[in-house]
């Protein structure tokens, strides 16, 4: 199964949004966009275009941005807010907590320009703490797609889910899976069939996750590879379903190894069925300027690592 995985070129999730935003706002208009001066990054161009009297550009001014989301949600309108994963939690955590959260607002937090692979810009726009922060809010829903046609499709998704989402996208090209991909919120994706040892990536990790199983399977490593896009509701059943067969885990995510996803697969195994695991994730660390390809080396996100956890894992079943 995994030689039929492949890429099919690449294209930057955030692409993948915007290309979602076109196809759900022309099938719903009750869906409003809001963004905080970063229409051209987060590829909106299209629907400002095409719905102007939809459309909101607050400035920089991300705090008031999640308000207005609340009131427009009031009135029976379905909101995205629009900005860089940084600003869009970090900054305005209050805001999404007591306007958004606390009274179950159907508001869209879509987070753009996510993680190490934003690169360049530095450590202050590379959060990590992003997946842990948004899906210990009661009721919010926390999506991480893989690539552009996972993004479009989470994008035209949640305007179909009632309740607050926030879903997480990246800044550069990335390869591509095969359109026809199934997406359901809160449903895992099996990507491959194996039974030595459980791989579960979400985002920008599910191809590096894929290499990784090739490379083990060149030494006779069987492995259940599933693409957890959805961080909240966790797939408890796949999970557990794959680790039954396996007896062991690795958990890849670009983001901080606490509070993410491997912690939600940690606490399900930990419940339910304990299995030795390992963590592909940055250790406790802020980021700093580079290339993506450089720093998931430096922060032991590269392919070798995701390998070299495996193979720990395996030791210890």
């Amino acid at each position: 199964m995994l030689d039929n995985i492949k890429s099919t070129g690449k294209k930057a999730t955030r692409d993948g949004f915007g290309a979602g935003i076109d196809a759900i706002s022309a099938e719903n208009d009750q869906v409003v966009v809001l963004t905080a001066d970063l229409a051209g990054s987060l590829k909106i161009q299209n629907f400002i275009d095409n719905y102007p009297e939809r459309y909101f550009q607050i400035g920089i001014a991300e705090a008031n941005m999640m308000g207005i989301a609340a009131g427009l949600a009031n009135g029976g309108k379905i909101p995205y807010t629009t900005t860089f994963a940084n600003f869009s939690t970090g900054r305005v955590y209050d805001q999404i907590r007591q306007s958004i959260a606390y009274s179950h607002k159907n508001v869209k937090i879509c987070a753009s320009h996510a993680g190490l692979t934003l690169g360049e810009d530095g450590a202050t726009h590379q959060i990590l703490e992003d997946l842990g922060m948004m899906r210990m809010l009661p009721g919010m829903t926390v999506i991480n797609p893989c690539d552009y046609h996972q993004t479009k499709a989470a994008a035209i998704a949640i305007a179909h889910h009632d309740g607050p989402v926030y879903l997480r996208f990246g800044r550069p090209s990335w390869p591509m899976f095969t359109e026809d991909m199934p997406f359901e919120i809160g449903k895992a994706l099996h990507m491959a069939e194996g039974t030595d040892i459980s791989i579960f990536a979400t985002g920008h990790m599910v191809w590096q996750a894929v290499e990784a199983a090739k490379e083990l399977a060149k030494e006779g490593i069987s492995v259940d590879l599933v693409n957890i896009h959805t961080i909240k509701p966790l797939d408890e059943e796949a999970i557990l379903a794959s680790v039954k067969k396996t007896g062991c885990a690795v958990s890849c995510e670009e983001h901080n190894r606490m509070g993410g996803l491997g912690d939600a697969i940690a606490q399900v195994l930990t419940g339910n069925h304990p299995v030795p695991q390992e963590f592909v994730a940055v250790n406790d660390s802020f980021g700093e300027s580079g290339t993506p390809a450089e720093l998931l080396d430096k922060y032991g996100l590269s392919v070798a690592d995701v390998v070299k956890a495996a193979k720990r894992a395996l030791a210890r079943k």
